[in-house]
């Protein structure tokens, strides 16, 4: 395997349609802030394409062992994702500042 190979970056819908919930939410206090959180969320997953792997693991006893990465962006946000192969999915994108643990 050539580990010099970008990763491919997919976005699923539902990460999709998180961002656009906070980026709204944000929009009514700042819509500065809430433009400068989407490109910082947006280039944050773009990262991804090279070495996913420096991120560390979400670890909770409800989850598969060594499933789901976690990137902190902002201090506020999280993005959870998974490495299959060559290919990196965005599975969520929450605020920590919320109770995120139905999604475990």
């Amino acid at each position: 395997m050539d580990r010099n190979k970008e990763f491919e970056v997919v976005i699923s819908e539902r990460a999709a349609e998180m961002l656009v919930t906070h980026v709204r939410f944000l929009a009514e206090v700042s819509p500065q802030s809430s433009d400068d959180l989407r490109k910082k969320i947006i280039d944050s997953s773009k990262s991804l394409q090279h070495f996913p792997e420096r991120n560390p693991y979400l670890s909770d006893p409800l989850l598969p062992a060594n499933k789901y990465r976690k990137m902190t962006i902002n201090k506020r946000y999280l993005l959870i994702y998974q490495v299959v192969d060559r290919t990196v999915y965005v599975d969520y994108i929450v605020d920590c500042r919320q109770d995120y643990r139905w999604l475990l």
